[in-house]
């Protein structure tokens, strides 16, 4: 069942709270690293965010700014797009019957995105980071389809809130735990996050992240965090039944379980090493694919084998 449309604003609001959320994880876990105390911890993407609000924009030679504004702040309009089929509690802004294609689309307009981020600058650093994103993607894009494809076929539709149903006794990530975990690998590679913030390297003075200043950086990295808060929200609601649970209501459930898998992909960052794009695509195609392809195989068999 779907929300009346004017809902759209609670749904953004509820998206920049899971990214808010995502920003003091990630500030907790970098402060535990580096010393400090509680307050300063969660304390610091407020700081960040102030100064950033306050900060002069810089600017390069001869940029296209047309494409450099649609890079830097597409992201999180993407993410938002993402988040208006996400089921909370069972009810989305809106259950159309491609929920799962509509999410798989928009990831596709990121390659555009971030490439336009290190485009639009017209500097090498921001060029050379835009190429590595869509040299990644094409790596990691082809078993994110087919891991997406898992639990339609288990719940023989494309629409979320009948993908959520058919969990009713059985999670999907039980029957497919191969495509949870190349989701959520995807997830970090659209987020430039983790071991998939290869476009974002320090080696290229953080490649797409090098030139945006002020409201256009604090733009861009708000997008990454929502971007990881919408893949959190869509792995809930693909592979742990998403509002399923016993006593507490659904949206709280939905809610919980956002957070968890939110942390898990936050706490990626500085746990898990930053591939180079090469080295994705090798994995991607001769071990990601494969595997993703099996899964499917025996999710298709346990779901119709019997009929």
């Amino acid at each position: 069942m779907s929300y009346p449309v004017w809902t759209v604003p609670v749904a953004a609001v509820v998206l920049m709270s899971f990214t808010a959320t995502a920003a003091v994880l990630d500030a907790v876990l970098d402060s535990a690293r580096r010393g400090g105390g509680w307050r300063e911890r969660v304390g610091r993407p407020v700081w960040e965010a102030a100064r950033l609000l306050r900060q002069r924009r810089r600017t390069t030679v001869a940029p296209d700014a047309l494409l450099w504004r649609l890079g830097t702040s597409g992201p999180l309009v993407v993410a938002l797009l993402m988040a208006v089929v996400i089921p909370l509690g069972g009810r989305a802004v809106t259950d159309p019957v491609v929920g799962v294609v509509w999410f798989n689309a928009f990831d596709v307009a990121l390659w555009l995105l971030w490439w336009c981020a290190g485009w639009g600058a017209n500097s090498v650093y921001g060029l050379v980071g835009g190429y590595r994103f869509v040299a990644q993607a094409l790596a990691y894009e082809l078993p994110l389809m087919f891991a997406l494809t898992a639990p339609a076929v288990a719940a023989g539709s494309l629409r979320l809130s009948e993908v959520v149903a058919a969990q009713d006794r059985v999670w999907f990530v039980v029957w497919a735990p191969v495509a949870f975990l190349v989701f959520l690998l995807a997830v970090t590679g659209f987020s430039v996050w983790g071991p998939l913030s290869y476009p974002a390297g320090w080696d290229v003075a953080a490649g797409v992240l090098a030139e945006p200043s002020g409201v256009d950086r604090l733009l861009l990295l708000t997008g990454r965090y929502a971007l990881l808060a919408a893949g959190a929200g869509m792995a809930t609601a693909l592979f742990l039944g998403g509002g399923a649970g016993p006593l507490l209501p659904g949206w709280l459930w939905s809610g919980l379980k956002i957070l968890a898998v939110l942390a898990v992909l936050v706490a990626m960052r500085r746990r898990l090493p930053i591939l180079r794009a090469d080295r994705v695509m090798k994995r991607a195609w001769l071990v990601l694919l494969p595997l993703t392809l099996v899964q499917l195989l025996v999710v298709s068999v346990l779901t119709y084998g019997g009929s």
